[in-house]
């Protein structure tokens, strides 16, 4: 969603999100453009879904801490996003869970053909209404605002209607000791129903998550089929990883 506005659009929003009520003249005077040229860039991240017009200026249309968590080592999530990508191919159906590194997905989708995306990913759809080579099904369920997803028993129920060949899931905290966690209870039982209809699980979390432990323990490191993380990870953590039969795929940031 954040990754595609232009930076005059991620200045205004950033305004937004920590200046609560800031004035479109207030705004201006910031970026040094008219008032003019900033109703035309609310009125354009209106159009995208982002923020939500209001008297006199505008609110976003999204938890802050999605925000902060879509800067937070943006590139090389991007880069991990790009890697689980390239183990999609032509004709798969495949899982994507809620996160800010597995929405990224979508982005790298393009050009592949008759592969089907089940996810409970409000930040996913964007991507998946741009291509219309994708078959996209968005499962029901509570709205969570602080992941942009949809969780509880509508979801749990509507998913374990698939099989997939790859679910793709994300994390707050990975350690062989306690495995992938996070800290909401309805996002682990999401993933982990996503594994259980899944051949492979694939986690995506960059080396800033590996020793971190959320409150709620999702899925031993040994119930995933793979891990995709970056070059940071410490060398300590790879062979402790590695030597304890977990399949890892290190990204040059």
């Amino acid at each position: 969603m954040f990754q595609n506005l232009s930076k005059r659009e991620k200045q205004v929003l950033d305004l937004l999100v920590t200046d609560e009520g800031i004035s479109v003249t207030e705004i201006g005077k910031r970026l040094a453009v008219s008032a003019v040229t900033i109703r035309s860039t609310l009125n354009t991240l209106s159009d995208k879904g982002v923020i939500v017009r209001t008297w006199g200026g505008a609110t976003p249309a999204f938890h802050p801490e999605i925000l902060d968590r879509q800067r937070a080592n943006q590139d090389v999530k991007a880069k991990i996003a790009a890697a689980a990508a390239d183990l999609v191919r032509d004709g798969d159906a495949v899982m994507v869970e809620a996160g800010t590194t597995t929405s990224m997905i979508g982005r790298f989708l393009f050009g592949r053909r008759d592969v089907h995306v089940v996810t409970n990913s409000l930040l996913f759809t964007p991507y998946g209404r741009a291509n219309p080579a994708l078959k996209l099904t968005v499962v029901g369920g509570s709205f969570q605002a602080v992941t942009e997803s949809l969780v509880g028993p509508i979801a749990l129920r509507e998913l374990d209607e698939f099989h997939v060949t790859l679910a793709f899931v994300g994390t707050d905290g990975f350690s062989l000791d306690h495995g992938a966690t996070t800290h909401l209870v309805e996002g682990a039982e999401i993933v982990r129903k996503m594994a259980s209809r899944a051949e492979k699980t694939i986690l995506l979390a960059d080396s800033s998550k590996y020793g971190r432990a959320g409150f709620a323990r999702v899925l031993g490191l040994e119930e995933i089929s793979l891990v995709i993380s970056d070059t940071d990870l410490p060398q300590s953590a790879v062979e402790e990883l590695r030597e304890a039969g977990v399949e890892l795929r290190l990204i040059d940031k």
